[in-house]
């Protein structure tokens, strides 16, 4: 399906309030989107199973952020 059939069943649950999907890689038999998503309590099953559903896969999760603020993420010397 088109991004956009991901990103419209994706906000369409209860818990989202934003949905970003960005497509950047391409080759003959795949497409890597990369998809951010933000909302309070929100379910990881249910987001999968409609990721699932739509016929990808989640590869990885590359950052959560949770709290009542965001913690803005710095260089420190490990990154360098």
């Amino acid at each position: 399906p088109l991004t956009l059939e991901y990103a419209k069943a994706l906000s369409e649950l209860e818990a989202i309030s934003g949905v970003n999907l960005s497509l950047y890689e391409v080759d003959q038999q795949t497409e890597n989107v990369k998809i951010t998503i933000e909302g309070d309590d929100l379910d990881y099953e249910r987001i999968k199973e409609v990721i699932e559903e739509l016929g990808a896969v989640i590869h990885s999760i590359d950052e959560i952020a949770a709290g009542r603020r965001l913690v803005e993420e710095v260089e420190t010397l490990q990154d360098r």
